[in-house]
């Protein structure tokens, strides 16, 4: 029985690591800022709102239940935008999502791709890459960003999203995601 057991743990460790995302090295990276927030953090968020009278706060929380993480990654730095861009072309590549919309706005291009969830209008991943913006007006203290890379993971109901991008401050953009 002993062996049965250490043979199933054996089997399961290398699995912890696919639970961690692709884009986890841009964490230590020092000239990369991070922002990631946990189910635990959604969880804690929804539980506040909860018994708020407010019907937008608790359609947020109803939302915020749903989230498993948020992984923001911005940087400035060329090289690791370079590195950004081979590390979401290799993602792309091994999971299974799609492109949903591409926006050109003069030098900034955004690109916003989805895994479909189990109902109409639902995605259990959106992943937003955008390039370009140091020649835009995104400005955070003294640093002009170049590239930006949010994932977000859950059972995410795209018309509702509008609400999520204007309550925690995330890229205009994604209000146009539910418009297939």
């Amino acid at each position: 029985m002993k062996k049965v057991i250490i043979l199933f743990i054996v089997a399961l460790v290398p699995l912890t690591g696919f639970s961690q995302s692709i884009f986890q090295e841009f964490e230590d990276r020092d000239k990369v800022g991070t922002v990631t927030i946990s189910k635990g953090m959604f969880d804690l968020v929804a539980s506040m709102m909860e018994g708020d009278s407010d019907p937008e706060a608790k359609e947020l929380a109803a939302m915020a239940k749903n989230l498993d993480g948020l992984q923001v990654f911005m940087t400035e730095d060329k090289a690791a935008s370079a590195d950004m861009l081979k590390s979401v072309k290799k993602y792309l590549k091994s999971s299974k999502l799609e492109e949903l919309m591409r926006v050109k706005d003069e030098d900034t291009h955004v690109k916003i791709y989805i895994k479909n969830g189990k109902k109409d209008n639902h995605v259990t991943e959106l992943l937003m890459f955008v390039t370009g913006l140091s020649e835009s007006k995104l400005k955070i203290d003294e640093h002009k960003f170049e590239t930006v890379l949010l994932s977000l993971k859950g059972d995410i109901d795209l018309a509702k999203i509008g609400a999520l991008t204007d309550k925690m401050d995330l890229p205009k953009d994604l209000k146009r995601a539910h418009k297939k």
